[in-house]
């Protein structure tokens, strides 16, 4: 076997400035200060934030060391220009994958806010030191507590879905397998196709045998078989799907139209796994056995269920707790009131998302202040569990078995919804953010 080769060459930031000067970057080169500018958006990238806030970032620190940056941001690459006077300086970055952090991303944002007052006082090469501690920080949790809380939110999800405790329990177990054998190829370097693949295969072949265990045992019957979709929902790309909207509603066409191929590459990979794994198992992804529960006990309960599945798809962000319980007290409130509306007044499940991811968006930005988090990494996994999933499974499913118009009709409902998710996001940070209202 051949030796591995790194693809993506690192960049060795500290060879780049002068190691021995104490200037404070104020007065340092133009190269010397791009180079602050340019990782320090890199960091900001490779925690999954996009582009309007990389952006952001940069031009805080440009302002801060004097000098202009013009950047074009993809979903891995940076190309920036800095400009002082009559010099100006141009680089390319890029980091090698992409994924989501909002403990680190919290992290950048207060460096890139307080840069101003550092600026003047400390060396380009203290900075980079502060930066490669930023950059290495360790996850929050081990993969055994990710592993769990995907377990959890795979589990609460289920019954958001509609269903029962059998489907939950199973669904519990299959996805916190899935996500252990996905955090495992992922600590191994595995490429992103390989482990989204092993990952929601281990989560359905787990469930199916479990199902098929239980109704050989126990003689429950086989409606239960449905919930094997609602194991592998751990693997839907909230973050980027979100982020990817939101640059486009910033005209930030690039890194929009990325972060959706790559959001629809592992929503595509996931549901054809799905699809070939049902078809193995001979399932069908019927729907679920209506239950009978009182309204009020119902809206408790969806409260309970909204509440966990938020707060447990946090943890695969690594947010910190005190981040991931906020969101989810968000998530709690936007979700059932979405749930409520669709059932109450009967409106379409597209209009009932906009709602509810408007009402996220605007608590986030009440909270914001008070909470001292991104917006977005509140905003984002408090709507995670209103993507459409299980109809986009539904999608590929049907239009795998070659019945176009039912896959074509799920497919039509799962657009509008992840169409209208963004959407609400958009218009709370219109109604609330002065600087994303105007275009400047």
């Amino acid at each position: 076997m051949s030796k591995f080769r790194k693809q993506h060459m690192a960049i060795e930031w500290h060879e780049l400035v002068n190691e021995d000067t104490v200037r404070p970057a104020t007065e340092a080169t133009l190269k010397e200060k791009s180079t602050i500018v340019g990782r320090t958006g890199l960091l900001m990238l490779s925690a999954g934030t996009g582009a309007w806030r990389v952006r952001a970032a940069m031009n805080k620190m440009a302002r801060a060391l004097g000098i202009v940056c013009n950047a074009d941001i993809g979903l891995l690459a940076i190309e920036y220009t800095c400009i002082d006077g009559e010099e100006t300086y141009t680089n390319a970055i890029s980091i090698n994958t992409t994924g989501v952090n909002t403990d680190k991303l919290t992290y950048i944002k207060d460096f890139s806010d307080g840069f101003k007052d550092r600026a003047g006082r400390y060396s380009v090469e203290q900075i980079h030191r502060i930066l490669d501690k930023i950059e290495k920080m360790p996850s929050n949790y081990k993969p055994i507590q990710i592993s769990l809380a995907a377990a959890l939110a795979c589990c609460a999800f289920t019954f958001l879905l509609g269903g029962g405790p059998i489907e939950m329990l199973v669904a519990f177990v299959g996805a916190g397998v899935g996500q252990f054998v996905r955090k495992m190829l992922i600590d191994k370097k595995i490429t992103l196709l390989a482990n989204v693949t092993a990952a929601v295969a281990s989560a359905c072949f787990t469930y199916m045998a479990l199902i098929k265990l239980i109704e050989l045992v126990f003689g429950v019957p086989s409606v239960h078989q449905s919930g094997y979709i609602c194991s592998m929902l751990f693997i839907i790309p909230g973050f980027p799907l979100i982020t990817g909207f939101l640059d486009i509603a910033k005209l930030d066409m690039r890194s929009g139209i990325e972060r959706l191929a790559y959001a629809f590459l592992i929503i595509g990979m996931a549901t054809l796994t799905g699809w070939v794994a049902a078809e193995m198992f001979d399932f069908r992804p019927e729907s679920f056995t209506e239950m009978q529960i009182q309204p009020a006990v119902l809206f408790g309960l969806r409260l309970v269920a909204s509440f966990f599945a938020v707060y447990g798809f946090s943890f695969l962000f690594n947010s910190p707790q005190r981040m991931a319980l906020i969101a989810a007290v968000i998530g709690m409130v936007a979700n059932t009131l979405r749930l409520e509306l669709v059932d109450i007044t009967g409106i379409p499940a597209s209009v009932g998302a906009f709602i509810g991811a408007l009402t996220a968006g605007l608590l986030a930005s009440a909270i914001r202040s008070y909470a001292g988090y991104p917006r977005i990494s509140l905003t984002v996994p408090s709507i995670v569990i209103m993507v459409p999933g299980m109809f986009m499974y539904k999608a590929i499913y049907f239009i795998g078995q070659s019945d176009i118009s039912t896959g074509g009709l799920w497919l039509t409902k799962a657009l509008l919804i992840v169409t209208a998710l963004p959407l609400g996001l958009v218009f709370a940070r219109i109604f609330t953010d002065n600087n994303f209202r105007k275009s400047s």
